[in-house]
């Protein structure tokens, strides 16, 4: 066919392509071809109104699925191209075709049952695409579209949202304003998620003030769905915590408590963890005292919660008290509080501490698991405690556990470093009966030559 019309010495305008294509509308393949021939023909160029001619065609067949493709393709060569001129009934009739496939086994069910569904199917793709688009920060983008578009598709709840979650994306809390305003008037209620999310969201920006506007609308002007919840308030607390602004902090305390919103142990968790990162200790001992006295005993996971600030903040004396109140109040250690603080005694330079913990775990019948291994051996090998760690590793091998190969990498340079060749050639074939042999006999005949060439030196 190109070959034919080449011959043909054709002066091409966009009303005769525009025919040609109209008299191909049944047959997608051959005008498909047909377009990108005349394409790429000197003194032409496709019009928009020629683009969405070929986009109505190949999304209206039933083939549309596998040219979906092209058909996105198409869209993304226009924008580049400026071509930007794609009419609004054009994009709904893509997303409904595409759409309309998706949803067949839901309309059957409907169709079986005797199910009226009402929501547009084009709805559901629609909202996929301003979701897609606030993702990308092209928000004022999404709004223009969802103005042109609410007159043909009726929006839901999601759309609303979407676009919600959406200018509070970009730190735009008037807008956001505007949207919740609007999506209440019209009967709809924000969701829960879209209003911890937002809330999240301005509070990790240091909008504290904006954060404290849409908490008071939640409070006031939302729906019953929207009233603050103990994680609303755990949020709030915690930000004008990390701010040093205890007042603040503890005045949402006090409303949480008027209201009748009683925290739970999750809330507690980020309340302790909240506070700690900020340095706040004493206070965080008094949530951890107020669990109990609330009939929320802390657990393992709440302590380790509370331990794994205290080790990542290298307070040592704060990290021992809070495992000797764990005794006391009669939670049994596990084994990752023990690799926690042999983690941090490491990081503070006392081997000698992290002995203790590793034998502590023996009296206290603490099965030692891979990770305990893993730390422990780094450890002595970073504090030059090279045959302690050796004496570790050969048990691991010896044990036929499987380290992460991250784990081998590390391990055989440090014996690398040292120069032991044997050792070297024992986990490498450790390595080999565990993992990719490929790698290890790899990775080892590096670091013996390295060795070697350090040695010869």
């Amino acid at each position: 066919m190109e070959t034919a019309l080449e011959t043909m010495d054709l002066k091409l305008t966009t009303e005769l392509v525009d025919g040609v294509l109209f008299k191909l509308r049944c047959k997608e393949k051959i005008a498909f071809r047909f377009f990108t021939w005349a394409g790429h023909q000197e003194n032409y160029t496709h019009q928009p109104q020629t683009y969405n001619a070929m986009i109505d065609l190949l999304s209206d067949t039933e083939y549309r699925v596998k040219q979906f493709r092209i058909v996105i393709d198409m869209l993304d060569y226009m924008k580049r191209k400026g071509k930007k001129n794609v009419p609004i009934e054009v994009l709904l009739r893509i997303l409904r075709n595409y759409k309309e496939k998706y949803l067949h086994h839901l309309a059957k069910f409907a169709k079986k049952h005797k199910i009226r569904v009402k929501t547009q199917p084009e709805i559901h793709a629609f909202n996929y695409l301003l979701d897609s688009l606030c993702k990308c920060c092209l928000v004022e983008e999404a709004e223009v579209l969802f103005n042109k578009v609410k007159n043909r598709v009726e929006p839901d709840a999601k759309t609303y949202n979407v676009l919600f979650f959406g200018w509070c994306r970009v730190r735009n809390v008037a807008k956001g304003k505007q949207v919740l305003e609007e999506m209440i008037k019209l009967g709809h209620e924000p969701e829960s998620f879209t209003y911890i999310t937002a809330l999240d969201t301005y509070c990790r920006c240091g909008m504290l003030s904006e954060a404290v506007t849409l908490f008071d609308f939640m409070r006031t002007k939302g729906t019953t769905m929207s009233s603050p919840t103990a994680k609303t308030y755990a949020i709030m607390i915690v930000a004008f915590a990390k701010c040093g602004k205890m007042e603040e902090s503890f005045r949402f305390i006090d409303e949480m408590r008027k209201s009748g919103c009683l925290p739970d142990v999750s809330t507690y968790k980020e309340l302790i963890e909240g506070m700690c990162l900020v340095g706040k200790i004493d206070e965080a001992y008094k949530f951890l005292e107020e669990m109990g006295n609330k009939g929320y005993p802390a657990d393992i996971v709440t302590y380790n919660c509370f331990l794994k600030v205290l080790c990542d903040l290298r307070k040592e004396k704060e990290a021992l008290k809070l495992y000797g109140i764990m005794n006391e109040m009669g939670c049994a250690p596990s084994v990752q509080t023990f690799n926690m603080l042999i983690v941090m005694y490491f990081e503070i330079g006392k081997p000698d501490g992290a002995f203790e913990a590793w034998n502590e775990m023996e009296k206290r019948y603490c099965a030692r698991n891979l990770d305990t291994y893993c730390v422990m051996i780094e450890g002595l090998f970073c504090c030059d405690k090279t045959e302690d760690a050796c004496v570790l590793l050969e048990d691991v091998i010896n044990d036929g556990k499987q380290l992460p190969y991250r784990m081998f990498e590390s391990f055989l340079k440090h014996l690398s470093d040292i120069g032991d060749l044997q050792a070297i050639q024992r986990l490498s074939k450790h390595m080999r009966k565990s993992n990719s042999p490929t790698i290890a006999r790899r990775f080892a005949d590096g670091q013996k030559s390295k060795s070697s060439r350090l040695r010869g030196k």
